[in-house]
């Protein structure tokens, strides 16, 4: 069994002798060959450029024997191909081009040539792909319409998340024109992606935390929800919602092939909450490869485990790896999982 057979049988819960590896956010920051050329390219550079694209996503897959590679992109490329750039601030965080601060700019937005505006990330897909062939599984990813909107209405990075929560509660049917626009857009681009060669890919609900969990059904989940329904029976989806561990039954019966979660719980209790038929992704804490290798083994072995009789587990962090990981940390990791033995 190959890399790519061991990941698609683990998102359809079959037995393994031990779970697939994938990194969120595998584009090494922590790697000197990347450093090397963040000196040459800008990040929008390394992004939109396809053979640069390739080149990040294949750096991690050249060091470690992982099971899967993930796209190099970003999340606010769908904000760009409606009409709404962004750039990066020079003290650091995302700055939006203009806030979208009035119904007039909602009705500007438009979702209609996502695949002509993100043609370059279908051409990254597919030189990826080319490169992998059969023996490594290809993911894509996008953010959730609910994340989006927070950078797009905050005119970027926040703190307090004030104006999204604002139109959310006082202008619902403004906020539900953006939510529709943007879900249109995502499952457009994400159709695109399975169409250029991703085997699986993952909505990212970063800011899904933020909400109370009154609204976050209505103001995230819902809109989640029409994705997954439109995409289910054409591509594996994976759900990652951060700081949402009380929302993780409902997130699995969106009909989501696997749910990934954070840190904050032991995974058997996440995979107890969850439906024996979806698959687990996570959940180590991205500072333990800032450790020592010593405490990468105890921790991630203990995750491995507490997960042994439980099908449909994919080990993963439980958020994006730190540009501060240290390479032999990164080394024991994945060699605990490709040695372990349920």
């Amino acid at each position: 069994m190959n890399s790519r057979q061991r990941f698609l049988k683990a998102l359809i819960c079959q037995p393994l002798e031990r779970p697939p590896i994938w990194v969120m956010r595998q584009a090494g920051r922590y790697l000197p060959e990347y450093r090397a050329l963040k000196e040459k390219y800008s990040f929008l550079e390394l992004a939109q450029t396809p053979e640069l694209a390739l080149e990040v996503t294949m750096q991690p897959l050249r060091r470690f024997p992982l099971d899967a590679a993930i796209l190099f992109s970003d999340i606010l490329v769908i904000p760009e191909a409606l009409g709404q750039g962004y750039h990066f601030r020079d003290q650091g965080g995302i700055a939006m081009n203009y806030e979208l601060d009035s119904v007039e700019r909602i009705a500007a937005l438009d979702p209609n040539a996502v695949e002509e505006n993100l043609k370059y990330v279908a051409d990254a897909l597919k030189l990826i792909k080319s490169e992998l062939g059969e023996e490594k599984a290809l993911l894509g990813f996008a953010g959730s319409p609910w994340t989006l909107a927070t950078y797009m209405v905050e005119g970027g990075s926040s703190k307090d998340f004030k104006k999204i929560k604002s139109l959310f509660y006082s202008d619902p049917r403004a906020f539900n024109q953006l939510m529709e626009k943007l879900t249109k857009a995502l499952i457009d681009y994400l159709r695109m992606q399975k169409g250029a060669g991703a085997d699986a890919v993952q909505i990212f609900d970063s800011w899904g935390g933020i909400l109370s969990g009154d609204d976050y059904e209505a103001a995230s989940l819902r809109w989640i929800a029409v994705m997954v329904n439109a995409l289910k029976e054409e591509i594996p989806i994976i759900i990652y919602a951060k700081g949402t561990i009380p929302q993780l039954k409902r997130q699995s019966e969106t009909g989501a092939k696997a749910i990934a979660v954070d840190w904050t719980i032991p995974i058997r209790e996440a995979a107890d909450q969850i439906s024996s038929d979806v698959a687990i992704q996570g959940n180590l804490d991205p500072v333990i490869l800032d450790t020592s290798p010593e405490i990468v083994v105890r921790k991630s072995t203990d995750i491995l485990k507490s997960m042994a009789n439980r099908p449909g587990h994919i080990f993963n962090l439980g958020h994006g790896i730190l540009p501060t990981a240290r390479i032999e940390n990164m080394e024991a990791l994945v060699d605990t999982v490709v040695n372990f033995e349920s």
